[in-house]
């Protein structure tokens, strides 16, 4: 007799029941997500780069707002064991520390859950486990709002970039040979970054990723009015830095559209300013045409489409 086939049985136990539970439960997650959880802060496009593929990088701020207390406080981009925010003692005085990659009980209310760590950061004792002053709630507007005012609407962000990991440890004596292993292996999957300078607007990040660098920009503007705009440069091949680069498509995050171009890595950072500068004008005169795409640019728009650039 045949063994009957054990697919599609459903059983509660299963791989596949845990895997169709654990699809249902992103779907949802995304569903509930803003799309623009930093929309409206002057540093909306640095935070999303921040918490979506720079490594290693911290910014000090000025906490503001009711409920806030004395102790200095430092944005980062990851922290030890993936903990949303932590307090230690530096100098006889409490800093705290949050972090922007980690999960958040709300998917919805990621701008409030973050608010909530700047405040308990602000105040807790140093070496305190992190306890969330609010519950997180899937009221989007009121979460941006809630960070707007306790991070401050203007501000903009001094990021201090890191080529590893040890800015984890305030005291280095106090690290132990397990930890400075973690460490150096956290520290491997550092590429070397920077952000182009310049006063562009949006967030243009650099990346050297061994054959080749990066540019990833993160635009303020709406995905379709960049998408728009992008289309309008293709066509008239402007979709370009100039010699060393290649348009090599976008991704989405955060709803926000970020472009992506293959760089020659023999060149600086600091080299690739005027370039960037030239584009954005080019990209500013884009988005200010308001008529329909031609027929050219309507194709050009599908294939930029369908150069969707995934993160490594």
């Amino acid at each position: 007799m045949a063994k009957k086939s054990k697919r599609g049985t459903g059983r509660p136990g299963s791989d596949r029941a845990k895997r169709v539970a654990a699809r249902k439960a992103r779907q949802a997650q995304a569903s509930a997500a803003p799309t623009r959880p930093f929309a409206g802060l002057a540093a909306e496009c640095d935070l999303v780069a921040l918490r979506s593929f720079v490594a290693s990088a911290t910014a000090s701020i000025s906490v503001q707002g009711d409920g806030v207390g004395a102790n200095s406080v430092t944005l980062a981009t990851i922290l030890p064991g993936a903990v949303q925010a932590l307090t230690r003692d530096v100098d006889g005085a409490t800093e705290g520390l949050v972090a922007l990659q980690t999960e958040f009980d709300t998917a919805a209310d990621v701008a409030g859950e973050i608010a909530s760590a700047l405040r308990w950061a602000s105040q807790a004792d140093g070496g305190d486990p992190y306890v969330a002053s609010a519950v997180a709630t899937d009221d989007t507007a009121a979460g941006i709002a809630d960070l707007a005012a306790t991070l401050g609407a203007d501000t903009e962000l001094d990021i201090t970039l890191h080529d590893d990991f040890t800015w984890w440890f305030a005291d280095q004596a106090d690290v132990t040979p397990e930890i400075a292993a973690m460490i150096e292996q956290a520290s491997t999957s550092i590429m070397p970054t920077a952000r182009i300078p310049g006063g562009l607007s949006g967030a243009p990040w650099w990346v050297d990723a061994g054959e080749r660098a990066h540019l990833r920009w993160v635009r303020p503007e709406s995905e379709d009015d960049v998408m728009s705009a992008l289309a309008r440069m293709h066509a008239a091949g402007k979709l370009t830095l100039g010699e060393g680069s290649k348009f090599a498509g976008s991704f989405r995050t955060h709803g926000l559209l970020v472009p992506v171009f293959d760089l020659d890595n023999e060149m600086h950072p600091d080299e690739w300013t005027t370039p960037c500068a030239t584009f954005e004008s080019d990209l500013v005169a884009a988005l200010a045409e308001t008529g329909d795409l031609t027929g050219e640019q309507r194709r050009s728009r599908d294939g930029i489409r369908g150069r969707q650039v995934t993160l490594r």
